[in-house]
């Protein structure tokens, strides 16, 4: 599949940067909100952006590698989660209440069959990946698969009138795949990229990484693109983040980057383009080990440092008011000119 993102036209940087700074404060003052501010200033291609109708989509799915002991956690809480979910339980329900986000859970591969009654988007490629330690996780027609469902669902949103998206995931042993995406992309040792998932053990620690470091040698001749990456140690969830980062880029939609999962799917959607670099927020540096040294790559700096580590789009959540600070300081506040304020001498 194939996607075709524009580079934003710098040519309104200076004009944002003009209204940014003839603000009544001092230069540079307000920090990282200046920045959030001309970069979706930038995105929209405007001096007076909006946010409207802010979504995230939460992707779940079941990872084979969870076979191998990679998870303090049993398979089954993958869905036992999701249905917390639609019961209105869990912490990205709350935060996404609170700051009036609307929110979509979706089944991209569980490894339980849900009621067709359930508030759930029924987008299952299959009941779970396969184990990497000993074959791909998924076939070549099942990436398809998890491509053509988020860019369908990623359009619906945007359709809707939908700018800003974020996207959040829930999977027992994604943190597994997504150190071994981030070590392949970033070509970093799995040993900087492993981290304590859902709460291992040095013992526990070690052996996943001796796990993922022999998976990555078990497939060491087949791996040639990102999308081979993506779909010899992806995860359903990961796949279909990737592809909805790069449609809502697409749509010119500001794209909120949650923490180590969402930010390993990035890493993918990146590779296949180059321009998501233009579309991205990054919400929160997350408290699992290889989030900070991928941020640090991408010279990326988060909006938050809370010691968070939860995933299903929790960061994008509590990010939300802090990048509508930044817009509205941009639209409402008073410049030198019109509050009758001298300017610096």
């Amino acid at each position: 599949m194939k996607f075709s993102i524009a580079k934003p036209d710098a040519n309104i940087i200076s004009k944002l940067n003009e209204k940014i700074n003839l603000k009544t404060k001092p230069l540079g003052s307000l920090g990282l909100l200046e920045a959030i501010a001309l970069k979706i200033g930038t995105i929209q291609q405007t001096l007076n952006p909006t946010l409207v109708a802010p979504h995230i989509v939460v992707f779940a799915a079941d990872h084979g590698i969870a076979q191998a002991g990679v998870s303090a956690y049993p398979q089954e809480v993958t869905y036992q989660m999701v249905q917390n979910f639609v019961n209105q339980g869990a912490a990205i329900n709350v935060f996404s209440q609170q700051h009036n986000i609307q929110l979509k859970i979706v089944d991209a591969g569980v490894n339980h069959d849900f009621e067709g009654t359930m508030q759930i988007i029924n987008a299952k490629v299959n009941h779970g990946t396969r184990n990497f330690l000993k074959e791909a996780a998924m076939t070549s027609e099942e990436l398809e698969e998890c491509f053509e469902h988020a860019c369908t669902l990623v359009d619906n949103i945007q359709s809707s009138g939908c700018n800003i998206i974020g996207f959040g995931e829930m999977g027992i042993g994604n943190t597994s795949a997504a150190a071994v995406l981030m070590s392949l992309l970033l070509d970093l040792p799995i040993e900087d990229c492993v981290g304590r998932g859902t709460g291992l053990d040095n013992e526990q620690l070690q052996h996943k990484t001796n796990i993922l470091q022999k998976a990555i040698d078990n497939h060491k001749n087949a791996i040639k693109t990102p999308m081979d990456v993506l779909k010899t140690f992806g995860g359903f969830e990961i796949a279909m983040i990737c592809a909805g980062m790069l449609r809502a880029a697409e749509h010119g939609m500001v794209v909120l980057v949650d923490g180590f999962i969402a930010s390993a799917a990035y890493l993918c959607a990146r590779a296949i383009h180059s321009n998501m670099d233009d579309y991205a927020i990054y919400c929160h540096q997350s408290d699992e080990k290889g989030h900070r040294l991928l941020l640090e790559k991408l010279q990326a700096e988060p909006i938050l440092k809370l010691g968070m580590r939860l995933g299903e789009g929790t960061g994008c959540a509590i990010a939300y008011p802090i990048i509508q600070s930044a817009i509205v300081f941009l639209n409402e506040m008073a410049s030198f000119e019109s509050a009758g304020v001298s300017k610096r001498g």
